[in-house]
């Protein structure tokens, strides 16, 4: 299901009661690469039911100079620079050196015109005023400390009238995969100390993202909220990757021998919520969109 509002005030503050740790999210993503680039090529065809409705909301077309902010293992640049065509061009960049080896392996395969990929900042954006016609990120923005310098720098190297969307997390109690694999973590290991969950929901409220592009200067701004919900069998490890990848850091520090205790603790957990050996996997993201003036 998806629904869509616009954005008029600037009024709405985040949920969370505290702003990512720079140093905290650096480590996060440096610790998270490998397992990024161990997943990236098998959830690809997943990963495009999430890219492409970004794509879309974004307005991207052939021919384009798209901008990816946080593109990690490449999502969604790969999928834009398939749109932009040989005309368009791709750059996506990270902050985590670690992250961005997946995209660069990937590229390397690419078959059309390929995507370039950077270290970069995106609240110090590397690149000329008005460069782009598009700027995408998805769920990257939840982790930048500075928001107003990123929408600044967005704004910025947009061309006048370029639209750039982001995609964020609904809140936790919406996305059965986190929420369970959280649990069951918990459960074995103990609960975070580092509470690194926290960020992805930082703006799990709707219109809290919105209200800051639109303080930043970003019109029309709108926001859909995509809720589709899988059923997949219990029997299938389904959850493998999002523990991998979500969960790197806390799994590196778990003691030896955690790993299999932990998987029994998900099996459980997912089981409690299965019914009849199919287990429906709920998923609530917000895209929010807007226009540079």
């Amino acid at each position: 299901m998806v629904s869509s509002l616009p954005i008029f005030g600037a009024d709405v503050t985040t949920n969370s009661s505290a702003l990512p740790d720079a140093a905290q999210e650096r480590a996060r993503w440096s610790a998270s690469g490998a397992a990024w680039d161990r997943w990236s090529d098998p959830m690809a065809d997943m990963a495009d039911r999430l890219n492409l409705p970004l794509l879309d909301a974004c307005g991207v077309m052939p021919g384009e100079r798209v901008l990816d902010l946080a593109s990690g293992a490449g999502e969604p640049a790969l999928s834009a620079a398939k749109r932009v065509g040989p005309a368009g061009h791709v750059i996506g960049i990270d902050l985590v050196p670690e992250m961005l080896a997946g995209a660069i392996r990937r590229a390397a395969d690419f078959s059309g015109k390929k995507p370039d990929f950077a270290i970069g900042d995106m609240t110090s954006l590397p690149f000329p005023d008005e460069h782009f016609d598009r700027v995408t990120c998805r769920f990257g923005i939840m982790f930048v400390p500075d928001i107003q310098s990123c929408m600044a720098e967005t704004l910025r190297v947009l061309n006048r009238h370029g639209k750039a969307a982001f995609m964020v997390w609904g809140p936790l109690s919406d996305n059965t995969l986190f929420s369970e694999l959280d649990a069951a973590v918990s459960d074995i290991i103990g609960p975070d100390p580092k509470h690194s969950l926290n960020p992805l929901f930082r703006f799990e409220e709707p219109g809290s993202l919105g209200s800051l592009m639109t303080a930043a200067g970003f019109e029309n701004v709108t926001e859909e909220s995509l809720r589709p919900t899988a059923r997949v069998p219990l029997d299938k490890p389904f959850w493998r990757a999002s523990l991998d990848m979500l969960f790197a850091p806390r799994l590196a520090s778990a003691r030896d021998g955690s790993r299999e205790r932990i998987e029994d603790a998900v099996r459980s957990h997912f089981s409690g919520v299965a019914v009849e050996g199919v287990c429906p996997l709920h998923l609530h993201a917000r895209i929010i969109a807007g226009e540079a003036g």
